[in-house]
């Protein structure tokens, strides 16, 4: 099957709690002893400082972890250790190529009526402005006004685009937002303005822009684009309506040339179907503002703890767990689809995806999408779970973002939603640091993910 080239955040979601259960395992596959055992690592992982330690460790000496950047590579090198140094049975890297975007320098300043300075960010994947660009200001409270829009009333201008976000916890408010972050440049550029000012696309009120991916069409003039605060949004919009405004941007930045990352994999051997593979990880980059300590340090961390307790003779998977620690997520999923691409030929192996990708809020809900065969043991699962202050989701559940390729080849898919009521107050941002993690939110989801991962291990394939 071909895989779809695809950019987004994907399916998002929370929790809270914890309390022994047994469950009556008559309707699937799973045995009491394997529930029983579940449980008890549940609550074990609930005391536990493993994905803390990694995710302190990592934000800590490593930092942001831009695409293509030095941080990048020693990111690399320290996860590979750090698996190694954690015991893992197998630790291998593999090759991801990406075009290599950077960004040097942006500064931006409303120049009349009042002068006075603003906090932006370059959207990756933005042109530079060569020097100063100078410009009126035109408003749009949305792309689809910008679209409707005369081409006389943009060419030439500064185009802003002041669309707000709303705070949900299951981050469904950032979907109908970041179309103009992705898209804002090709159809501003396309009517002839000079470049493109967007609302961050956050929940938050402060001083810090929310950066994130963008893309071009060939065939349409690309022009610089950025993010604004909140705050500078709500300056910016003032003044507008104060009558004419006219900004100077200065942004130093571009794609130049090509480099190969790595997508970082540690395995736990299956003790019964050791060829069967159940995928977990996060994204190891992150983008260069803050340290990436939620986005996605967190993701990383979880599954790492998660995996590694699996590795003690008492608690061994029926199928191999790989952790991947993903390159390039964050323009694109790159590493994702490298990945795929790499095994497709051994698909039919991977009995099951997820990942954690969506700060480090409780686990609150737990979503599936496996056939109806094995769906009764995963329905097993949910009373080891429902004590950790988990609800039932549904059954079109999607996997993450990079678990998106496997999905599109067939692979079975689970998601462990966290509540995301205040990750967009971070997210892509300078303040994406490691006090935005609570410790014992931490270790709720690694008590999710252990209970998950450890019964999906065990269920019988002709369950399917």
């Amino acid at each position: 099957m071909k895989l779809l080239p695809l950019l987004c955040l994907s399916a998002l979601m929370v929790g809270c709690g914890s309390d022994q259960t047994t469950p009556n395992s008559a309707a699937g596959a799973l045995t009491d002893e394997q529930l029983r055992m579940a449980a008890e690592l549940r609550d074990e992982a609930l005391v536990s400082n493993v994905a803390w330690d990694v995710v302190e460790d990592l934000t800590t000496e490593v930092g942001a972890r831009m695409p293509g950047t030095p941080s990048d590579a020693k990111g690399v090198e320290w996860m590979e250790q750090r698996f190694r140094d954690l015991g893992f049975d197998k630790v291998t890297l593999e090759p991801v190529e990406y075009p290599l975007w950077e960004r040097h320098h942006e500064v931006a300043n409303v120049v009349a009526p009042f002068e006075q300075p603003l906090a932006i960010t370059a959207l990756g994947g933005s042109v530079g402005t060569d020097g100063a660009l100078v410009a009126p200001v035109v408003y749009f409270a949305t792309i689809d006004e910008l679209q409707e829009a005369a081409d006389e009333e943009v060419e030439g201008k500064i185009v802003f685009i002041n669309k707000r976000m709303e705070k949900t916890i299951d981050g469904s408010g950032y979907g109908p937002v970041v179309a103009g972050r992705s898209g804002g440049a090709k159809v501003a550029g396309a009517k002839g303005a000079v470049a493109v000012l967007i609302r961050s696309v956050g929940t938050d009120s402060d001083r810090f822009a929310h950066t994130g991916m963008m893309r071009y069409d060939d065939d349409i003039p690309k022009i610089p684009a950025a993010a604004l605060s909140n705050p500078d949004a709500d300056q910016v919009e003032r003044l507008l309506q104060r009558g004419a405004l006219t900004v100077s941007m200065d942004i130093s930045a571009g794609f130049t040339g090509t480099y190969t990352g790595h997508n970082v994999i540690a395995e736990v051997t299956g003790s019964r179907w050791p060829d069967e593979i159940i995928v977990i990880g996060g994204h190891l980059d992150s983008w260069d503002l803050g340290t990436g300590a939620l986005d996605d340090g967190a993701g990383v961390a979880v599954t790492t703890a998660a995996a590694h307790r699996l590795l003690a003779d008492d608690a061994r998977p029926g199928r191999t767990i790989r952790v991947v620690a993903f390159a390039n997520e964050e323009q694109g999923l790159i590493g994702a689809y490298q990945y795929a691409a790499a095994h497709e030929d051994e698909i039919e192996q991977h009995f099951l995806g997820s990942e954690s990708d969506f700060g480090a809020g409780r686990v609150w809900r737990y979503d599936t999408n496996v056939s109806d065969a094995l769906l009764p043991s995963f329905e097993q699962i949910f009373p080891i779970l429902e004590p950790l202050g988990i609800e039932r989701g549904g059954l079109t559940s999607g996997g993450g973002p990079d678990i998106i390729p496997l999905q599109q080849l067939g692979v079975p898919v689970v998601r462990l939603s966290q509540d995301g009521t205040d990750y967009f107050d971070y997210h892509h941002t300078a303040n994406d640091t490691l006090d935005k993690i609570d410790p014992e939110a931490l270790n709720q989801n690694v008590a999710a993910w252990i209970t998950l991962v450890y019964l999906a291990s065990h269920i019988p394939a002709e369950a399917d």
